[in-house]
């Protein structure tokens, strides 16, 4: 693994041809340093394709379009998993909830069109209310929409949201978190004002692999040293007997 890491020493990077399992038409050619965490390149892509990192799997293929490897750590190097230029980066969207699914991004024939019949056009003075006309065309498209998913507004994240799965999680317990299978120690359980709504879980990594001290958008929720401290959902988090790692376990043969 050290070998591996020398490799990528300094600033290097790669060109990478992202696709996404969702967004049919949606390809782009993107550049990554190879010191980037896959948890840093997912959050890239986050912005770019509107998949969450937590909901996003990355596989690498090569420049024959065969797969070359599975990105199923979040907290290794990108040029761990060797890419090149030209290489294809696929995005899978794991969230059947997302907003990338069912085509609502891409299809336009899905959006129900504003239309005016020529008696009516005949009668306008040329003074068009767009944006009235807009409102009102897109009420009409909401109110079909939910008409016909009902659920999509039972969907809607309360303030409970993943309170029971607290339940077993204490402020000083010993943990592993899903994404990387990091390790720490709780710090923190409860609802946080500067995120999204419902129950989140503080951690303090044993390692430098967190994004802040504790302090989340201005707010201070739990005390830890920098980039050790990380925010995630209850179901991310599996508390119990999680020693801290040996350093150097990996390079043992």
């Amino acid at each position: 693994m050290a070998s591996r890491l020398q490799q990528i020493e300094g600033d290097e990077s790669v060109l990478l041809r992202v696709t996404h399992s969702n967004l049919k038409s949606f390809s782009a050619d993107v550049r990554f340093s190879l010191q980037m965490s896959v948890e840093s390149v997912k959050e890239k892509l986050w912005r770019k394709c509107g998949t969450s990192v937590d909901s996003m799997s990355l596989q690498l293929y090569d420049d024959a379009n065969t797969k070359f490897s599975d990105l199923s750590d979040n907290s290794r190097p990108l040029g761990f998993y060797s890419p090149l230029d030209g290489y294809r980066l696929h995005v899978i969207d794991l969230d059947p909830s997302s907003v990338t699914s069912g085509g609502w991004l891409e299809d336009t024939s899905l959006v129900e069109k504003y239309s005016i019949s020529e008696e009516e056009y005949s009668k306008r003075d040329g003074k068009v209310e767009v944006t009235d006309e807009y409102n009102c065309t897109f009420r009409k498209f909401k109110e079909k929409r939910i008409s016909q998913n009902p659920s999509a507004l039972e969907n809607k994240i309360t303030d409970n949201y993943m309170e029971d799965l607290c339940a077993n999680i204490k402020v000083g317990d010993r943990c592993e978190v899903d994404l990387g299978a990091k390790r720490g120690v709780v710090k923190y359980v409860g609802r946080a004002e500067s995120l999204a709504p419902g129950f989140w879980v503080g951690i303090q990594y044993d390692e430098p692999m967190g994004k802040h001290d504790g302090i989340v958008k201005g707010i201070r929720y739990f005390n830890c040293p920098p980039l050790h401290g990380a925010m995630v959902r209850p179901d991310k988090v599996k508390v119990g007997d999680y020693p801290e790692r040996d350093p150097f376990e990996e390079d043992e043969i």
